[in-house]
């Protein structure tokens, strides 16, 4: 998949989710979109990764701590 692919699957996504709310305006978008992509991205990565952490952190561009601390506000480790 490209990133234009994944693009107009979040595009897609977005359209469905204000459709859904028929008319009601939404409120925290931003945190809840970050929270819904989030966590499987960070599945995804790290069974990719073998989980590895110090490979996924930098496959995502990201320091190691920042992955550790979101893998655990995901519940993701302990």
């Amino acid at each position: 998949m490209s990133k234009k692919q994944i693009d107009e699957c979040v595009r897609g996504s977005l359209e469905d989710y204000f459709k859904d709310l028929r008319g009601t305006e939404p409120d925290g978008m931003y945190d809840m979109l970050v929270r819904v992509v989030e966590k499987p991205l960070l599945e995804v990565v790290m069974a990719r990764a073998e989980n590895n952490q110090s490979r996924a952190a930098q496959w995502l561009g990201m320091n190691r701590n920042t992955l550790r601390k979101k893998l655990v506000e995901h519940r993701l480790i302990k």
